[in-house]
């Protein structure tokens, strides 16, 4: 299948084309590439939401395609990208399907579209003891549940209901930095509270770098002012911290947001 980050290297194509490539069903590399495009240029073509949700379809089948199930994930992320809720039915259903990244993926969109029929559904990801919520699936390094997306989305949905609260918190004192982030991070945007702040200051000094990436971005993503020097100090790259200033903006009309993004520039 093409790369989408190769796209550079060939002649661009028209939106019409694009949904052209996405409605054929012969080339699966076409339409992997189209569902990536349209999410990627934030596509309005009156087709796009309804191509986008057809190729969601060979999901349903058993087995998978592996072709088709790749650009179904492309379309999940678009959808979510695209904000469509007319899609919302059909990704709660994938939430409840045996892949854990059609969950992964299908959590962070509904947060995207801040799905607030979603919420049982997400929170039914959450449920399970301290060590269920620990193990490991066989054979990989994956946890039974796609953790970070499930608890990035409820925060990004919104609803600060005391059984989403109770739902999150114990994720805060998980074994893995990045899910105690999305906890953290989650918690900050639903509540205000600035206690959950700290743990995400601190995991910026983690010694791992992918660390530092995924909790300078949480921290971008929950608009709390506080948090800009310590964006700028990271230990991170110039073009993260662009994109968590920018989460940060988008929140808040403090101009120190510009000044510091336009520093980096």
């Amino acid at each position: 299948m093409k790369d989408p980050s190769t796209e550079h290297l060939h002649p661009p194509l028209t939106e019409a084309q694009v949904i052209a490539n996405l409605r054929q069903t012969e080339d699966f590399s076409d339409q992997y590439y189209a569902a990536w495009w349209l999410g990627r240029m934030r596509s309005r073509h009156p087709e796009t939401i309804p191509l986008l949700i057809a190729a969601l379809d060979p999901l349903q089948e058993n087995p998978i395609n592996s072709e088709r199930r790749a650009v179904a994930l492309n379309a999940i992320r678009a959808l979510g990208i695209l904000q469509a809720t007319n899609a919302e039915e059909k990704l709660r259903i994938l939430l409840k399907k045996n892949d854990y990244s059609i969950r992964e993926e299908s959590a962070r969109s509904l947060g995207m579209i801040q799905a607030q029929a979603a919420i049982p559904d997400l929170c039914e990801l959450l449920s399970g003891s301290q060590d269920e919520v620990e193990q490991i699936q066989p054979g990989s390094a994956k946890l039974k549940e796609p953790y970070e997306s499930v608890l990035e989305a409820l925060g990004a949905i919104g609803v600060a209901s005391h059984s989403v609260i109770i739902m999150i918190t114990p994720f805060t004192k998980h074994s893995r930095p990045l899910i105690r982030a999305s906890a953290c991070r989650a918690l900050l945007q639903l509540t205000g509270d600035q206690k959950w702040a700290p743990p995400l200051i601190e995991l910026l000094q983690h010694d791992d770098p992918l660390i530092r990436r995924g909790v300078l971005l949480d921290l971008g993503a929950t608009g709390w002012m506080p948090a800009l020097p310590a964006i700028q100090a990271a230990a991170i790259e110039n073009s993260l911290k662009l994109v968590a200033l920018r989460g940060l903006a988008e929140k808040s009309e403090d101009t120190s947001v510009l000044d510091a993004m336009d520093a980096l520039l």
